[in-house]
């Protein structure tokens, strides 16, 4: 956007005003800062608080889809670790059978090591996924919080400029 003014940028943005940022415009803009006129920064910058509710409403939504995801993810656990103990439950009433051969119980405690190696899996796979998660939530955070510092810092290098100090 190489030393565009607001009008050029708007139109490459497609937008008409600057209330028309939307989301996946707004790293575009943090993108094109350093290529964009002077003016056309001030004016971006002046929109800051609507960024920051922008910001804020993309956090919340992260927020609310990481909540529903652990919801589904805790409910997804629970079917999982009943159907394992209802399993186990049932191996055990097999191995209290009169009559068995040593290779009938020997195959039922295979089955039932089988059925706790199976859960302690799915217990590791739950850890790597609820790490994973809090990554991504963490990683939304920190690109809100990025952007915002970018807009800060950009309208105190413009103002300072514009106060006569020396452009580097």
């Amino acid at each position: 956007m190489g030393g565009a003014d607001e009008a050029e940028v708007k139109r490459k943005l497609g937008i008409e005003t600057w209330r028309n940022v939307s989301k996946d415009k707004v790293l575009r803009f943090a993108a094109a800062m350093p290529d964009m006129a002077t003016e056309a920064r001030l004016k971006l910058i002046e929109q800051f608080p609507s960024f920051k509710d922008l910001g804020k409403s993309n956090i919340d939504a992260v927020k609310e889809a990481h909540k529903e995801t652990l919801a589904s993810n805790d409910r997804s656990q629970d079917h999982f670790h009943r159907a394992s103990q209802d399993q186990r439950d049932a191996i055990r009433e097999d191995l209290g059978r009169d009559g068995l051969s040593w290779e009938q119980r020997e195959a039922l405690h295979d089955r039932l090591d089988e059925n706790v190696g199976r859960e302690y899996q799915k217990d590791s796979e739950n850890k790597q996924f609820l790490v994973t998660g809090l990554k991504v939530a963490a990683a939304a955070g920190a690109a809100v919080l990025v952007m915002g510092v970018a807009f800060v810092g950009g309208k105190a290098a413009i103002e300072g400029r514009s106060d006569g100090a020396p452009e580097n």
